[in-house]
């Protein structure tokens, strides 16, 4: 972000079927400046114990002249990385995958590791998982701050996980895990299953969201702007307005682009540098 003009970031989730220089490449021949980090282990490796090595993606950054700016740790069901997750050893497990993805990000100089509050089994209390999520996070939360990195949580929709899915799971979770680090990533999909907007989402928590996984759908489904029914010139003035000072990242999750995942890419940015703040 560079004074009040919003700036996009590629990201690498639909790219999976190409090599993650692949993916540089191609942001860089799009036009792109700035990648969020997907940890989709087919570009690089994250665990609870170790991680593909920094340098890789350094390289990368030299070399195509992109900055990492976030890092997406891979994290719903059926990944084991839930920061709701019930037993002790499964817990230490989680505990160091998150601070792994937190390292990579202090390294990385980047500004955020987006995160989710993780997910219930459906035979369970739904206090108890939340609870368990909120201890999780809270103590992720303050190693975060202690590296300088700010922790951004997306709602999920109700197919991913129920614990939290709206503005109000939102608000009540944050005040659970009560630490200043932990900040907000508006998901479009996540906010447009739960028939809520980009104008909600600020008049609640203002300057908190940081980040946006910014994306087309229909509702829903995580598509590149053109296929879905948003209008992207109608959500920017909005962000404008709101004097956004994050990055929009275009989190493209759906297998219709696996194919020709650039040309996904090619279309959002064209999108983009189309519109003029009013």
């Amino acid at each position: 972000m560079k004074g009040n003009i919003m700036e996009v970031s590629a990201m690498n989730c639909h790219h999976r079927f190409y090599t993650l220089e692949d993916f540089f490449k191609s942001a860089h021949e799009n036009g792109f400046r700035n990648v969020e980090l997907w940890s989709g282990p087919m570009h690089f490796y994250l665990d609870y114990q170790q991680y593909d090595d920094i340098q890789i993606l350094k390289e990368l950054e030299k070399k195509y002249d992109i900055k990492i700016i976030g890092v997406c740790p891979e994290q719903t069901n059926p990944k084991p990385n839930n920061m709701a997750a019930k037993h002790e050893d499964e817990q230490k497990r989680v505990y160091h995958y998150f601070k792994n993805a937190i390292d990579i990000a202090h390294f990385l100089n980047a500004h955020q590791v987006v995160v989710t509050s993780g997910w219930a089994y459906l035979s369970e209390n739904l206090e108890e998982a939340r609870t368990r999520s909120a201890q999780m996070m809270r103590k992720l939360a303050e190693y975060a701050q202690i590296q300088g990195i700010p922790l951004a949580i997306e709602a999920l929709q109700p197919r991913e996980s129920l614990l939290v899915n709206t503005i109000s799971d939102l608000k009540d979770y944050l005040e659970l895990v009560n630490h200043e680090n932990l900040k907000i990533c508006l998901d479009l999909g996540a906010m447009a299953k739960a028939n809520e907007t980009i104008k909600d989402y600020f008049e609640t928590f203002g300057s908190r969201i940081i980040h946006c996984h910014f994306v087309d759908g229909n509702p829903v489904g995580h598509m590149a702007w053109g296929d879905g029914n948003r209008n992207m010139c109608e959500d920017l003035d909005i962000l404008h307005q709101y004097d956004y000072q994050g990055y929009l990242s275009f989190e493209i999750v759906n297998q219709m682009y696996y194919q020709q995942p650039h040309l996904a890419d090619q279309k959002c940015i064209e999108l983009f540098n189309q519109w003029r703040p009013k």
